[in-house]
């Protein structure tokens, strides 16, 4: 084996490691990474709701769980139905 030719193997993995972090650093920020941001969003509200739902529910009475969600449905944008007692919620413009 000349040094030509162990300079052309050692050129060749270069590019080949080069390559490759490329093609994974491409993956990651266009596919991967934005799909994990949004499972920990998820994640992150489905224990935020838990935890205020809990909260709610440990309320002394029904006027004081009412005057809660009451205030959370307002401050999320939603609009309270005082005959049902649910929150109809705005869906975000960018979401589909």
């Amino acid at each position: 084996m000349s040094i030509g030719d162990i300079l052309k193997i050692g050129i060749g993995a270069v590019c080949g490691a080069l390559l490759t972090f490329a093609i994974y650093g491409t993956l990651n920020a266009l596919l991967w990474l934005p799909a994990a941001e949004k499972h920990g969003r998820y994640l992150e509200s489905a224990e935020l709701t838990a935890a205020t739902n809990k909260a709610i529910g440990e309320l002394s009475n029904a006027a004081d769980q009412a005057r809660v969600r009451r205030r959370l449905c307002s401050e999320r944008g939603g609009v309270y139905q005082y005959d049902s007692g649910e929150c109809v919620e705005a869906k975000p413009v960018g979401d589909n």
